[in-house]
């Protein structure tokens, strides 16, 4: 049985922190190095089942020892893999992740080979109560919206891509990034409120349900056409920002999941990814459920 089913990016990490990102023709000394799979819908089912929930999780690896590394990494933490393709032949997705020390930021490089679309496959019965996309998998984030017309629906959209810009349309739950809204709309710059309203209303417009934007730093805004709300950023000291965005969604499909009302809901999702960035590395900064509500007792 699955509760949630994942449909996306998975990765395997080289997380490398430095001083400072080094200039061009530069050398740099690494302070630590760390490697972890990676990928936004891939974070999203690690945190899931990390937190509890019965979570699956369909995307495409190769037969390397990445794609062997990703998968037993999954299966410690009971995410269902029946849904990832071990393709023969087809080289694991690698991205190497800088992180400044100085400010807690990272650049991401990333190796993807081009591929054929992954064939969706879950496990036998699973009946899907959510389902959480990352625009990467188009086709079997299609079929699976097809296979299960009662499971709520969330788009992680983190940039204008194939799959981002025909998925906006379709899911329950639009919980964008600036980057995505930014480019989805045409908008400059999402640093005052008016333009943050304008963007909120353009893409409600296109989903037709309550949108979120996430701004990082500045915290998030929801609403419609004629509302948008503004809730600002958990205090955090920031150490490493890699993957707080993933696991933001992962806490959100966790609150859906667990039929949280919007407000706690966005709540939830806020203060686990304020708490990641307080950590360095990717799936290593994910806090435990308890701490994250430990942390909502203490703010009220």
């Amino acid at each position: 049985m699955i509760d949630v089913l994942c449909v996306g990016h998975a990765a395997w990490d080289v997380i490398v922190r430095v001083p400072e990102f080094p200039a061009e023709d530069a050398k740099a000394e690494a302070t630590a190095l760390a490697e972890s799979g990676g990928g936004p819908a891939a974070n999203a089912a690690y945190l899931l089942s990390l937190w509890g929930a019965k979570c699956g999780f369909a995307g495409l690896v190769g037969d390397d020892e990445a794609g062997s590394r990703i998968a037993r990494e999954f299966q410690t933490v009971g995410v269902d893999v029946t849904g990832l393709e071990r393709r023969p032949g087809h080289a694991t997705p690698v991205s190497l992740v800088l992180v400044s020390e100085r400010t807690g930021s990272r650049t991401i490089v990333t190796r993807k080979a081009t591929a054929s679309p992954l064939q969706l496959l879950i496990a036998a019965g699973a009946e899907p109560k959510v389902l959480l996309f990352d625009g990467h998998e188009l086709n079997a984030s299609l079929e699976a919206i097809d296979r299960f017309p009662h499971a709520a629906t969330i788009l992680d959209a983190g940039s204008v891509r194939e799959g981002t810009r025909e998925l906006v349309r379709r899911v329950s739950y639009l919980v964008a990034s600036e980057r995505f809204a930014r480019q989805f709309t045409g908008l400059p710059t999402l640093e005052t409120p008016a333009a943050q309203t304008a963007a909120v209303a353009e893409l409600y417009k296109v989903n037709g349900q309550p949108v979120v934007i996430t701004l990082g730093s500045r915290g998030l805004v929801y609403g419609t056409d004629v509302r948008c709300e503004h809730l600002p950023a958990v205090p955090a000291l920031t150490v490493d920002t890699t993957a707080a965005g993933d696991i933001f969604h992962g806490a959100f499909a966790y609150g859906v999941l667990t039929g949280l009302g919007w407000d706690a809901t966005l709540k939830l999702a806020a203060t686990a990814a304020a708490l990641s960035v307080e950590k360095p590395g990717g799936r290593a900064s994910i806090p435990t459920l308890d701490r994250v509500r430990e942390a909502l007792t203490r703010a009220g």
